[in-house]
């Protein structure tokens, strides 16, 4: 994103913050809860553990929780909440915990909520959206996405933010983030003392649409109390197979080459020495603790090649890596009941520079030949952080209108066949 983009943007969402805080101020007091800034990191914070069993423990079960205030690093909000910790499950079915933070809408009525799924991609826990919101860190993006939030807020809904990769930062794990949305809206639902009959609706974009995406996809069979109304997804990862070629030696993207090898590394515990390169083995140590926007662009011209060694050419020719990624592909697990709206930017011939079109595509036709009611929109000639202001308010729009019981306006009819989102034939 180009700095001068970066600061219009982010001068207007710390705008929207200033405003929303004028509007509550006389309404909401200012709280000094914990935690704020100068509190340890999530990994350093004793919160965030969970040392007893989850045997019998119910998913959605809040362990804990602690009163919290919605600043930035430079800003005070009025605006208070709660960071909730939650029984969740992991990939593989196994009981988990982690954070979700809880905020309640700033004016009174009946109770909509939206899980936000924020873009934080990140391999450090400096990263998590719960140390995000209270003030400890932040970067363009997050910065862009609490202002969203606020908005959400100053609307009149209540919004639930999860940390979605967990405890272990396993960025890009679709049912595991899914699990984790899901279960974030429970621990809500059950820390508000809500209904499990309140409307819901999920949105998120780029790296957020993997928990909006596949909390959708996996509702059916994990979470079938749950009263999903909408759910609003931009700039998604559909199958990483066709994202790595993509990204290869890119300027701007080739650091989520090492990056994806660290999460996977974590989730199925893959054995890189017998594959990773000296090159390979050193870029993935040096992202291992950072957030997307500390690694993305920071090693242009990096290849999937210059990942391995012999006899390998790239990931693809490595069985290990190319079985995580068919255990991502999105569809693949389930069909949402909810109706769902799908968007994608569209630069060049292939994508946004990082997100696949023509995966976006097939993945809104293939649910749309299963009956689930789809709107698709494509932002032409905007790259994958300019889609994000084109995705935000029509997301909101899309919402609104759900909760508000208006019609949809799917266009499935029109929808193309998009790309095979097929399992790639494992080497």
């Amino acid at each position: 994103m180009p700095s001068a983009l970066r600061v219009g943007i982010r001068r207007v969402i710390v705008a929207v913050l200033l405003v929303t805080t004028a509007i509550v101020a006389a309404n909401v007091p200012e709280s000094r809860a914990d935690p704020g800034p100068g509190s340890p990191v999530p990994s350093a914070d004793p919160f965030y553990r969970f040392g007893g069993s989850l045997t019998g423990t119910a998913p959605g079960t809040v362990l804990r929780s602690r009163p919290m205030s919605f600043r930035t690093p430079t800003l005070t909000t009025p605006i208070t909440g709660s960071q909730v910790l939650y029984r969740t499950t992991d990939q593989f079915g196994r009981g988990v915990a982690t954070v979700a933070t809880v905020l309640r809408p700033l004016t009174p009525g009946p109770t909509k909520l939206v899980s936000y799924h924020m873009a934080y991609d990140a391999l450090g826990s400096q990263c998590d959206p719960s140390y995000t919101l209270s003030g400890g860190y932040t970067n363009g993006t997050a910065t862009a996405e609490q202002g969203v939030i606020a908005g959400y807020l100053a609307a009149g809904y209540t919004v639930v933010v999860p940390d979605y990769e967990g405890e272990k930062l396993e960025w890009t794990i679709g049912r595991q983030s899914g699990y984790a949305a899901l279960d974030g809206i429970r621990a809500a639902q059950r820390f508000l003392r809500l209904p499990t009959s309140t409307p819901v609706g999920l949105v998120g974009y780029s790296g957020g649409s993997i928990p909006t995406q596949w909390g959708a996809e996996i509702a059916p069979k994990y979470a079938p109390e749950l009263r999903i109304i909408g759910v609003a997804a931009g700039g998604l990862p559909v199958d990483l197979a066709h994202n790595l070629p993509y990204i290869n030696g890119s300027p701007d993207w080739a650091g989520v080459i090492p990056a994806l090898i660290v999460a996977y590394r974590r989730t199925y515990a893959l054995d890189t020495s017998s594959f990773l390169s000296p090159r390979g083995e050193q870029t993935a140590q040096q992202v291992s603790a950072l957030c997307i926007s500390q690694f993305a662009s920071k090693y242009p011209g990096l290849t999937s090649a210059d990942m391995v060694r012999r006899p390998y050419t790239g990931l693809l020719d490595v069985p290990q890596v190319v079985r995580a990624i068919n255990d991502n592909i999105m569809g693949s697990q389930g069909t949402p009941r909810a109706p769902l709206f799908l968007a994608v930017g569209h630069y060049n011939a292939i994508g946004d520079t990082l997100m696949i079109t023509g995966d976006v595509i097939g993945l809104a036709h293939k649910y749309c030949s299963r009956g689930v009611d789809v709107t698709y929109a494509q932002y032409d000639g905007l790259k994958h952080q300019q889609a994000f202001a084109a995705f935000e308010p029509q997301a909101f729009q899309y919402l609104a209108e759900r909760f508000g019981d208006v019609p949809t306006r799917s266009n499935c009819a029109t929808i193309p066949r998009g790309n095979s989102l097929a399992p790639t034939p494992v080497p």
